[in-house]
């Protein structure tokens, strides 16, 4: 997993207070939020917004974009501008109401799918006519009609819960080459090889090893063979503590480590296992949330790192360095039907996190919650990122969030020479000055007219100075 950790600096706590009375977190930071007020919830449980993901655009200064799914269809969110994030196009799904909507992209695509009933369609986008609109390539059933999830390994796509409408194969799992991006074609059904696993809810692919979620039926290691074109079994975990609905999976990059959710019954405990050696697992701890909310989907942001979105309780954060004693380091919960009657049936969990993107170039997490829509996050302090080496200097920035200006207060033992630089979110030095500090306490001032509302990242550096900041300009 590759990051920008230049961008992954320092929240101000000040820009959280005013929504500290809504949302409950720790070591996470709101930064913006966007959703449709007039949205319609479907019809079963509620659920008006599902699965997130995220987009990068190369060739536009790395404008980022957040991919977010609703019952309506798919919206296109330009998130350059964090706290004030924009729709700047929507894609209607064949069927309405909806309750799933997956997402992954491979380069400039996205591929988009959902698991409801017909009519409904696989849909290819081109997102690189973006900030203006999307490219529609593909929308039809002549690949598959619908499934549950996917997955992009290298030029291959993985996909869960197949069902085509012609010849109307439903397929446990199958996998399609991306030789030609805009028509992927079928290379091999996991039916043809193990025609007894009739259900793949979800899977993770790492060169071409898939760690496939089976439901009730438990975890399975499957090996996508390219040149035999088939699928091979690697081991199997059918049996286990606190075992519920095999959902899905996240792992190390160093290979050692899975983590797995168990979606119903609701409050299965996240189970880390030890896969250092695929052909003998071992499960090293269990792990719960505060409030006994449903895990739903896991990531794995840098070595050490497991981020979780939950039902009832929004996105988790977890350290497991150690596998065998996790931790939680922070929480952001994005549910607000905390104890609420919803119009749904009492026994309805479906509210809170549906999923997250943490790949983003920036450091921002997105979040979809299935009532509220999109958030945009910080999770630095969570994620135990430190960038700030100021020795025995003190450095403030105020205010921020800054209207037309902030002021760097800088306490120096010593005089030296110190450099200031200002950066937009996609890392392009916008201002830069440097000077000589002398020692004790100064306070220097930056305007921030000529620049458009946003964040920005400020870096100050010095023989014994390695400072940076994110800067709100409203």
């Amino acid at each position: 997993m590759k990051k920008n950790y230049f961008l992954l600096l320092i929240l101000a706590v000040t820009f959280s207070i005013n929504l500290s009375a809504q949302y409950s977190s720790q070591n996470i930071f709101f930064v913006g939020q966007w959703y449709n007020p007039a949205q319609p919830p479907e019809p079963t449980y509620g659920i008006k917004y599902n699965s997130v993901w995220g987009w990068v655009d190369t060739a536009d200064s790395f404008r980022e974009y957040a991919i977010l799914g609703s019952g309506s269809g798919t919206h296109i969110i330009d998130i350059s501008n964090p706290t004030a994030p924009v729709e700047v196009d929507f894609v209607p799904g064949k069927q309405t109401g909806c309750i799933w909507r997956e997402y992954k992209t491979y380069g400039k695509y996205l591929y988009a799918i959902s698991d409801d009933i017909a009519p409904n369609s696989f849909q290819i986008m081109d997102l690189s006519y973006l900030p203006d609109s999307v490219k529609i390539v593909h929308d039809d059933t002549s690949i598959f009609e619908r499934a549950h999830t996917l997955y992009v390994d290298g030029d291959k796509l993985y996909v869960a819960a197949v069902k085509e409408a012609v010849p109307g194969g439903i397929y446990s799992m199958a996998v399609y080459s991306l030789a030609n991006p805009e028509a992927p074609t079928l290379l091999r059904t996991l039916n043809q090889d193990y025609p007894s696993i009739t259900w793949a809810h979800d899977m993770l692919v790492r060169n071409d090893t898939v760690y496939a979620s089976c439901g009730y039926d438990g975890l399975f290691f499957f090996k996508y063979n390219v040149g035999a074109n088939n699928f091979t079994t690697l081991n199997t975990l059918t049996s286990y503590v606190d075992q519920g609905y095999n959902h899905s999976s996240a792992l190390t990059p160093d290979g050692k480590t899975l983590v797995f959710c168990d979606e119903v019954p609701e409050n299965r405990t996240v189970k880390i296992l030890d896969v250092t050696d695929i052909t003998n697992v071992s499960m090293m701890d269990t792990i719960k949330s505060n409030q006994g909310a449903t895990a739903h989907n896991p990531y794995m942001y840098g070595a050490d790192r497991a981020v979780i979105a939950y039902y009832q309780d929004g996105l988790q954060i977890f350290d497991v360095s150690n596998p065998s004693n996790v931790v939680k380091t922070g929480f952001f919960d994005t549910d607000t039907l905390h104890g609420l009657n919803d119009g749904f049936p009492t026994s309805n969990t479906y509210h809170g996190a549906w999923g997250a993107y943490i790949d983003l170039p920036s450091g921002l997490f997105l979040v979809g919650d299935m009532q509220n829509g999109l958030f945009i996050l910080d999770a630095t302090f969570a994620l135990g990122v430190k960038e700030n080496n100021i020795s025995e200097n003190n450095i403030s920035v105020f205010p921020n969030p800054a209207n037309n200006y902030f002021s760097i207060s800088i306490n120096l033992v010593q005089a030296e020479e110190v450099l200031f630089e200002l950066f937009d979110i996609s890392g392009k030095k916008i201002f830069d000055k440097k000077e000589t500090i002398g020692s004790g306490n100064t306070t220097k001032t930056v305007r921030l007219e000529q620049f458009d509302s946003g964040m920005y990242i400020l870096k100050i550096t010095g023989k014994e100075i390695n400072y940076s900041q994110k800067v709100i300009k409203k």
